[in-house]
């Protein structure tokens, strides 16, 4: 069964595009190491809740957009693998050098996990 990893983030508004292009280059990162789908949304429709909600989550100000993503990996094990040769001292590839391809939002903010699937339709 597939597994899921799950990321919520607040990004200035004014740099959508150079998420998008972050996103377009260093996503690349996750299908080459075995990753069969990345998916980047860009809030829509998002409301405030009473209690919690997106914004919150990530404690997203006026002037930036919530944007909800997550990686389709064919297994738990792919993953592991993947996640562990980017994480390693020997894994050395530009799309994640900051000075290339920097991050256009608070990394700090970002909240994320891993998920098992229970249900698919």
């Amino acid at each position: 069964m597939s597994y899921i990893d799950g990321f919520v983030m607040a990004v200035p508004t004014a740099n959508k595009q150079k998420f998008i292009e972050h996103a377009k280059l260093g996503d690349t990162i996750f299908t080459d190491l075995g990753a069969t789908r990345v998916v980047e949304c860009w809030a829509d429709d998002v409301p405030d809740g009473e209690v919690t909600d997106f914004r919150r989550a990530v404690k997203a100000t006026e002037d930036e957009t919530v944007v909800f993503s997550w990686i389709e990996w064919p297994d738990k094990a792919t993953r592991d693998t993947a996640m562990k040769k980017m994480m390693s001292e020997d894994f050395d590839d530009e799309r994640m050098d900051q000075e290339k391809n920097p991050m256009p939002f608070d990394g700090k903010r970002m909240i994320y996990g891993g998920f098992k699937p229970i249900v698919e339709l």
